[in-house]
């Protein structure tokens, strides 16, 4: 038997939000965790994901806070979300053509990059882990 319990697998803030949605297996944990392997410090400040973008990127904020905003014709931002550890950032980005809004660190973060490919190919995957996600995002909105 695998345990995992003790495993960083579960240290994960997204694992621990994800598993309050929907049972995780141990094969779910360890595509998340793949999914992790991508991580880096992003400036506070500075977009990472920029509205209109196409074939955006999406997140996994392990450290700091976020915020995404849109565009208005103006050219006043209006703050849509803000984010914390455990968070998906740009995931709406990741799944349509163009993304309809930017993302900025609001502090120095840790987050994990996953390319649209590489998302859609581990929710493919892990049935049960697309399951969490799609109600995890549900919940948020």
């Amino acid at each position: 038997m695998n345990d995992i319990s003790a495993s960083p697998i579960l240290d994960s803030a997204l694992a621990r939000k994800l598993s309050a949605f929907a049972p995780l297996s141990v094969s779910d944990h360890l595509v998340l965790s793949d999914l992790h392997r991508r991580r880096r410090r992003y400036s506070a400040g500075v977009d990472m994901i920029h509205q209109g973008q196409t074939r955006s990127s999406a997140f996994i904020l392990a450290s700091g806070w976020a915020c995404s905003y849109k565009l208005l014709p103006g050219g006043a931002r209006q703050i849509v979300s803000v984010q914390i550890p455990g968070d998906v950032l740009g995931l709406r980005s990741a799944m349509l053509p163009r993304s309809d809004q930017s993302v900025e660190p609001i502090t120095p973060i840790h987050a994990s990059e996953m390319p649209q490919r590489e998302l859609l190919d581990a929710l493919a995957r892990s049935p049960g882990l697309a399951l969490a996600v799609l109600l995890s995002a549900a919940n948020e909105a």
